[in-house]
């Protein structure tokens, strides 16, 4: 069955995030684990990590390689950054987290398999992003509990076709990816997608300034930041990928050729406090 696209409006998102109760501390908020950042892809894990506290995560967590956690840490002193070399040490991680974003700068090395590994034993909620989801793609399984975030890249390595089909029908793909995997697919691009197995949602915000590197990065932290607060898999999705796309677009407003990811994160303050 093919569904209609609902469009994202300002209206949902007030709704989605009321004002915080008065009497309220970070435990209340939730405590977000970012998993990524190989060796160069530092900077991958620190747009997602800060993106989610911007949102308005209780609690950020990054869980990197050993080289790159101090780095992290002196650039944005708001995050707990951890050096993990082995499974052992992120599920002990893992054990103090609400929710996890797995992807970002993650790669496909023997680490980086026994990362997602280590993930995908735990319940929790996830985000799943960039070269986790290419290594789902190589060994396909079905989870209620997490959302996916492909580009049509990545979406079409998932559905083993290629891009420009994935591209010639975004809704059909979008439905395809859901099917297969199970929990929220986010089909991103112009007109992202946010599918569940019985809605679509579509985003008409946006603009081509946020075709660069890292802005998927941002979207994870934002949606994963949702997540840890309570709001529900398709509801932090849908808010996230609404807040991501309008902050773009107030970052474009001094032009979209040259927009970094990192020009958005001081957007996301302001549109997650619409009320």
């Amino acid at each position: 069955m093919t569904l209609s696209a609902t469009p994202l409006t300002d209206s949902m998102l007030r709704a989605w995030l009321p004002p915080r109760a008065r009497a309220s501390h970070k435990g209340d908020y939730g405590h977000v684990l970012v998993v990524g950042g190989d060796h160069g892809m530092a900077g991958a894990v620190r747009l997602a990590g800060e993106a989610a506290a911007r949102t308005g995560s209780g609690l950020v967590s990054i869980a990197t390689r050993a080289a790159h956690a101090a780095v992290i840490a002196a650039a944005c002193p708001e995050l707990l950054c951890h050096g993990v070399e082995c499974a052992r040490d992120l599920r002990v991680l893992l054990q103090r987290a609400s929710v996890v974003a797995i992807g970002p700068g993650l790669g496909q090395s023997a680490w980086a398999h026994d990362m997602l590994a280590a993930v995908l034993q735990m319940r929790l909620p996830r985000v799943v992003d960039a070269d986790a989801l290419n290594l789902l793609a190589q060994e396909p399984m079905q989870c209620d509990h997490w959302v996916l975030t492909p580009h049509p890249g990545e979406a079409a390595r998932l559905l083993g076709m290629t891009t420009k089909q994935v591209q010639a029908d975004r809704l059909q793909a979008a439905q395809a990816l859901q099917q297969r995997y199970g929990g929220v697919c986010v089909l991103k691009g112009a007109g992202t997608l946010v599918c569940t197995s019985e809605s679509v949602a579509i985003c008409e915000a946006g603009n081509p300034g946020m075709a660069s590197g890292g802005m998927g990065d941002v979207l994870t932290g934002v949606i994963a930041g949702l997540l840890a607060q309570g709001l529900s898999l398709v509801d932090a999705a849908c808010a996230g990928v609404y807040i991501h796309a309008k902050a773009g677009d107030r970052a474009a407003q001094e032009g979209e050729r040259g927009l970094l990811a990192s020009d958005v994160l001081p957007h996301l303050r302001k549109l997650v406090n619409p009320c």
